[in-house]
């Protein structure tokens, strides 16, 4: 059993992936405005003191506390600690990212150090964002100084509260009303006052509107926490802490792609050429800028190179992959490089890394099939390093080997797609998220109903993360719940969809599964169905595609070569027709429902199709 604390947007990101366990657990809040949309947490609301919350832990046999309350909620992270302590309760910390603190910033340890600060700099009119709780802290200040405004939230609660602390109601404004920079415009304060709130709690946009405004910033620093809280800053780290710990909590693990491996493992190779030190572990950044650590199994050093070796972990996904070891070799060359269009971190392919041999992976032919995500993972994370050592014109390379790649690649589509002597090198993510098929669809089933329970007439289906972080900007007013992942199982999800009675469907897609989808394949996994370059010739016929295009097309490769193959002028026939076979074979699925089809490109943009049901 499980019990989260607090109800911040970190907390709805707890609770939403401990929802895909389909367990029960706990999560607590100090008040009922903090409501987390879950469907299998139980919420408490309440604040919780020492005994109380070791009480609650012993009676309900707790075995894990997540801590994902504000970072400036010190008595709460003061009590999950000594309960933790008392009870021997392993703590993880869900903090958030914080941007690295510019030195143009006034940084003040508490607010007694930033009254100090802001007198001995004479600045008499500010604006504080710090929140109405802080009004007290600083009535030192703003009693002397009158010419001051505090931001608080747009509720009676708060405004009573800054009046008991006789703050003058005029001087108080409301987050809402005005955008940062219009605040400032408006009050021209001498400096704004803030604390060091993260990514999350907007802290970049306070001080990017000051900047351009001109006003001084004085922050106040993130308490530091308690030593032994496990930190995780991401989804995926919080799912793997919690595998680790309590392993029976989810039923299916998670694992790293083949890109993470050769990452970790470049990343690790570099530190011990630096170092001149074996490495036992690495922490790695993941594209979405979640930090994440993968263990070392071997490093061998010189004084010229070092390679490091990780052993691929899949989880609980059926990957030909699990358990292979990916090598990474780093050494500098003699000298640099003179071709200035050359990469500065050069990416090789060695032995059990596939060769690309057909045009349409998006990689030159001749060279490794390592795609472009894996790539500039391993490129950021080692500039990362080489910058912290002051080498950021430093040149390297970086030699990918998988001794185990040729053999096992005859068990892969590498064949088909002309990759040939090995494996790929892939992951968009970084992260492969187990399911079985049953699992999944009744994860898809409760995230409908969640999605109804709260109000939504309305669903947007989309493939993953990728698809879905770019469907988002075509529905900006709906909530997180409304956005569901279908994987490959789109005719599962439009069927739950109709039978709870969602009155608005939309289905986003990308190109590889909408072809798929458009032939009648309602499920799309690579292994149960490949595209059909008849059909998609077709299609092409059918829109009057010239020869030249057509002979391309029967010698595609990826189905995302399309977007590179059809002519700009055939581009809108092309998307209504495809989207007009999809329609076609989902509209029976939802009688009673709207449905809507978005085709989505690799590059974001979105393109609807103009069909009406028949």
């Amino acid at each position: 059993m499980i019990l989260i604390l607090g109800g911040t947007t970190e907390g709805r990101r707890v609770v939403k992936v401990l929802d895909q366990s389909q367990q029960v657990f706990y999560y607590s809040t100090r008040g009922s405005r903090q409501e987390l949309v879950s469907a299998h947490g139980i919420h408490l609301t309440g604040g919780m003191n020492t005994y109380e919350m070791k009480q609650f832990c012993e009676t309900h046999a707790i075995r894990l506390l997540i801590d994902a309350a504000h970072p400036f909620a010190k008595q709460l992270h003061q009590t999950v600690s000594e309960v933790a302590l008392a009870l021997a309760l392993p703590v993880i910390r869900f903090e958030r990212i914080y941007p690295p603190r510019s030195p143009a910033i006034t940084w003040c340890k508490n607010y007694a150090e930033a009254i100090q600060k802001l007198e001995e700099q004479g600045i008499t009119k500010l604006l504080a964002l710090t929140g109405v709780q802080t009004i007290a802290a600083l009535k030192p200040y703003w009693k002397q100084h009158p010419d001051c405004w505090f931001r608080v939230l747009k509720r009676e609660e708060s405004v009573q509260l800054a009046l008991k602390d006789g703050f003058p109601k005029e001087r108080i404004c409301f987050y809402g009303d005005l955008e940062e920079r219009d605040l400032l415009k408006a009050l021209r304060p001498e400096a704004l006052l803030t604390k060091e709130s993260g990514m999350s709690g907007g802290f970049q946009e306070k001080i990017d509107a000051a900047e351009q405004e001109h006003v001084p910033v004085f922050a106040i620093e993130r308490p530091p926490l308690p030593l032994h809280f496990i930190l995780v800053d991401g989804d995926w780290g919080l799912r793997k802490k919690i595998e680790q710990l309590l392993p029976s909590f989810f039923p299916l693990h998670s694992g790293f792609t083949t890109g993470s491996c050769a990452t970790a493992a470049s990343k690790a190779a570099l530190l011990a050429l630096l170092s001149q030190e074996v490495q036992t572990s690495c922490q790695f950044t993941l594209p979405n800028g979640e930090v994440l650590e993968m263990p070392i199994e071997h490093t061998q050093l010189s004084t010229k190179s070092a390679t490091c070796t990780v052993y691929k972990k899949a989880g609980d996904d059926p990957d030909v992959t699990n358990g292979i070891a990916i090598e990474a070799k780093v050494t500098f060359p003699s000298s640099n490089k003179e071709d200035e269009t050359a990469e500065a971190i050069c990416i090789l392919g060695g032995e059990g890394v596939g060769q690309v041999t057909l045009p349409g992976l998006g990689l030159p032919i001749g060279g490794p099939a390592i795609n472009v995500v894996p790539q500039q993972m391993i490129r950021e994370n080692l500039q990362e390093v080489l910058e912290l050592n002051g080498l950021d014109q430093a040149h390297l390379d970086v030699l990918i080997t998988v001794p185990q790649g040729r053999k096992i690649a005859q068990r892969t589509f590498n064949p088909k797609l002309g990759i040939v002597g090995g494996i790929s090198i892939i992951g968009t993510s970084g992260i492969v998220q187990p399911f079985s098929s049953e699992a999944f669809i009744q994860s898809i089933k409760k995230e409908i109903e969640v999605a109804k329970a709260i109000g939504n007439s309305q669903v947007v289906f989309n493939s993953g993360a990728k698809s879905e972080r770019f469907i988002k900007g075509e529905y900006p007013n709906l909530p997180a719940q409304a956005f569901i992942h279908y994987g490959n199982f789109i005719g599962e999800s439009l069927k739950l969809a109709a039978k709870l009675s969602i009155k608005k469907v939309t289905l986003g897609i990308m190109i590889g599964k909408a072809v798929k989808l458009a032939e009648g394949h309602l499920d799309t996994h690579s292994k149960k169905v490949t595209f059909n370059k008849a059909f998609i010739y077709e299609l092409l016929q059918s829109i009057g595609a010239d020869k030249e295009t057509l002979e391309k097309a029967n010698q595609l490769t990826i189905v995302r070569e399309l977007w590179q193959l059809i002519p700009s002028d055939l581009l809108d026939k092309w998307v209504q027709v495809l989207l007009a076979h999809c329609y076609r074979v989902c509209a029976p699925l939802l009688p009673e429902s709207e449905l809507t089809i978005i085709l989505i490109h690799e590059q974001g943009t979105c393109f609807h199709a103009h069909v009406e049901r028949e």
